[in-house]
């Protein structure tokens, strides 16, 4: 079990930093075995859920652990949602437990357990790789959210392979950038304590301000982030750290826009969905990438990546994605028709083993390197070429006066497809033409967008991602 790693580091050795305080290995280590024995107590145990809503991070790193070591499964809440979204995960996510730090900010069936509670007596039980280990909810980019069900083995193993393949260790000083309720957050949180490093968490405010941000880099020493987005980088002004992981979005606009120099360190563009333990492939990205392509490299330990036709064979060359291994959840919370849609038994793997149908296309190249070319239900077609808003929104970012850039769809009155440039950055003084001019240095007049849209700042998402939906609703209303 990893959190036997985290047990076995130097006591003394401070594990978790807050503006307000820090706690050593010792101190983090004794808290979770109280809380796990008072969950125990309780009647936390194999395949129960416990909802975490707290608005202290430590604290609810803390929470998770102690859940796991109680044997049950944890499912963060994002405690700034609304109250009807958090009653609605909770139910999807068949939570029956609750531990918070304030007044319930959700409805759970069961008890409510208080942190620092009074200590109790309970036996602690055997924790096996099979068990429920978290369940976390899809972003909802594809669909409504649903609730996706993840076993200790995934985790286990995905954590471990991340400490290796990332060289973490006792001088790692990593941020915690991924708000609770999202699954990076669990990477943030857990990686570097596996490997002995040291976690920073802040409040939501100061992630988000580049100023701030910096601030905190500096102060505290920070030289690893485990979980961004382009979106986020692009904001920010140079990252001297030793490692920078991104995910969640395309990371070829904002290398076609130079962004490589802006990361002093290793920069690694990370791939996989929810349903398959928060990653599946990664690259590391050189110091001179390649611009017009989005490459996500190879899978990581324990994994498989098949590009398969609709028949499950494998792709000559364009296929859909279909992960296997060890990552791989049970299926969805309380869908089971959706579950079997999406998990299917896998043909390339050992009896009884079974792959996850991405929705995602891709093409791989001679040396097994990844080329991720977008969804299989996002591919434009425009005057009968495929249109890959990426490339655009990179185009457009190599532009001096454009700080953020997003590419969408909309239909004339005859339901015919264009496109839509949505900018942020100085623009006063630019005008469309001039937007126009600067895209056909590059762009074939197909990729040309036909109206643009300026805005202040681009909408993102709570995990950071740019909301297309949000633009989407805009380009609809008019």
């Amino acid at each position: 079990m990893f959190l036997d790693d985290i047990a076995a580091h130097d006591p003394s050795r401070v594990a978790i930093t807050t503006p307000d305080f820090s706690w050593t290995y010792g101190e983090l280590v004794t808290r979770i075995d109280a809380l796990a024995r008072i969950l125990v107590a309780a009647g936390v145990g194999p395949e129960q859920v416990c909802a975490v809503a707290t608005r202290s991070q430590a604290d609810a790193a803390v929470a998770m652990a102690a859940i796991l070591r109680a044997g049950g499964a944890f499912l963060t809440l994002d405690v700034d949602q609304p109250r009807a979204r958090l009653d609605a995960m909770a139910r999807s996510g068949q939570a029956r437990f609750l531990v918070t730090d304030a007044d319930p900010p959700v409805t759970v069936p069961g008890p409510t357990i208080r942190l620092r509670s009074a200590a109790v007596s309970a036996s602690l039980p055997a924790v096996t790789s099979r068990m429920l280990a978290y369940v976390s909810h899809t972003s909802g980019s594809t669909g409504e959210p649903n609730a996706v069900l993840i076993e200790h083995r995934g985790l286990h193993s995905y954590l471990r392979f991340i400490a290796r393949d990332y060289a973490l260790g006792p001088h790692t000083v990593a941020v915690q950038l991924a708000p609770l309720g999202y699954d990076a957050s669990v990477r943030d949180i857990f990686a570097p304590l596996v490997a002995g490093g040291r976690l920073v968490v802040a409040p939501r405010s100061t992630l988000l301000r580049p100023v701030e941000f910096a601030d905190l880099v500096r102060t505290h020493g920070v030289n690893t982030i485990l979980s961004t987005t382009p979106s986020f980088l692009a904001a920010q002004a140079g990252l001297d750290l030793d490692l920078v992981v991104c995910s969640g979005e395309s990371l070829r606009p904002f290398l076609a826009a130079g962004g490589r120099a802006r990361v002093a360190g290793r920069l690694v563009n990370q791939y996989g969905p929810t349903e398959c333990t928060m990653t599946s492939t990664r690259f590391s990205v050189p110091a001179d990438p390649e611009t017009a392509v989005d490459l996500v490299g190879t899978p990581i330990d324990g994994v498989t990546a098949h590009l398969l036709d609709p028949d499950l064979r494998r792709a000559k060359d364009i296929g859909e994605v279909h992960i296997g291994g060890v990552g791989v959840a049970r299926g969805y919370a309380g869908r089971p028709a959706l579950t079997a849609d999406r998990f299917l038994p896998d043909p390339f793997g050992a009896p009884g083993s079974r792959m996850y149908r991405t929705g995602d296309l891709a093409r791989a190249r001679a040396d097994g390197t990844i080329e991720f070319l977008g969804r299989d239900d996002r591919q434009l077609k425009i005057r009968g070429h495929r249109v890959d808003p990426a490339e655009i929104e990179g185009a457009l970012l190599a532009h001096p006066r454009v700080s953020g850039a997003v590419v969408t769809v909309d239909h004339d009155a005859q339901g015919r497809p264009f496109l839509i440039g949505h900018v942020a950055g100085e623009l006063a003084e630019i005008t469309d033409v001039a937007l126009r001019a600067h895209l056909a240095q590059s762009l074939p007049p197909h990729m040309m967008p036909r109206r643009f849209e300026r805005v202040e700042r681009l909408p993102t998402t709570r995990s950071g991602k740019v909301d297309r939906r949000a633009l989407s609703s805009v380009d609809g209303g008019r």
